[in-house]
């Protein structure tokens, strides 16, 4: 397991710390197929952390989900980035069909164990999903995982005993997991910001 105390420390940013910008598309726009969303300010966070990485130099890396239907569907206009992510040129762009960033094309593990990085900071979208998903997986592989909660979102959703589960109540949830169990440093914006 990793040193607790790296976890528990003021937040250290690397000098090559990898942005990684996980699935801020125009389908995620779509209300009547997603429900009601917590933190409306998280694109606003994104693109905060989006001029600090090209201010300082800092590799950026996109990443793009096609869905087979629905509004994040290939050939839908919802596949497309939102425009100030769209209008980033990053060191990497990946695609993926599943819910990890590291289960993609180009490999991003390969790209940063070339690149020799060591550290990640993951924002986008969704809290619970994606972004959680490849925050454990970065873990787990090593990398020195940054978390900031506020420049990303989630959905509501609907568990097995069909109860609806808030969407800020999955997004706590994710933030407690991965604190708890040391997969990712659980950080705010500001902190990341401050750090760069």
């Amino acid at each position: 397991m990793t040193n607790t105390s790296a976890f528990d420390a003021p937040l250290a940013l690397a000098p090559d710390a990898v942005l990684i910008v996980i699935d801020v598309q125009q389908g995620f726009e779509d209300e009547e197929f997603w429900g009601p969303r917590d933190n409306p300010d998280a694109e606003r966070r994104i693109a905060e952390l989006l001029d600090a990485w090209q201010r300082t130099g800092r590799p950026v890396v996109t990443v793009q989900h096609g869905s087979p239907r629905g509004p994040l569907a290939m050939d839908s206009p919802g596949y497309a980035f939102k425009p100030f992510v769209a209008a980033v040129s990053p060191e990497l762009h990946v695609t993926k069909t599943v819910n990890s960033a590291f289960y993609g094309t180009p490999d991003l593990h390969e790209w940063l164990q070339r690149r020799g990085a060591t550290q990640l900071v993951v924002v986008g979208i969704m809290t619970n999903v994606c972004n959680e998903t490849t925050a454990r997986m970065g873990g787990n592989l090593g990398y020195d995982v940054v978390f900031p909660t506020d420049a990303m979102h989630t959905f509501a959703m609907t568990g097995p005993d069909g109860v609806s589960v808030p969407a800020e109540v999955m997004a706590r949830s994710t933030a407690a997991v991965l604190h708890a169990m040391r997969f990712a440093k659980v950080v705010r914006t500001e902190e990341v910001l401050k750090a760069a």
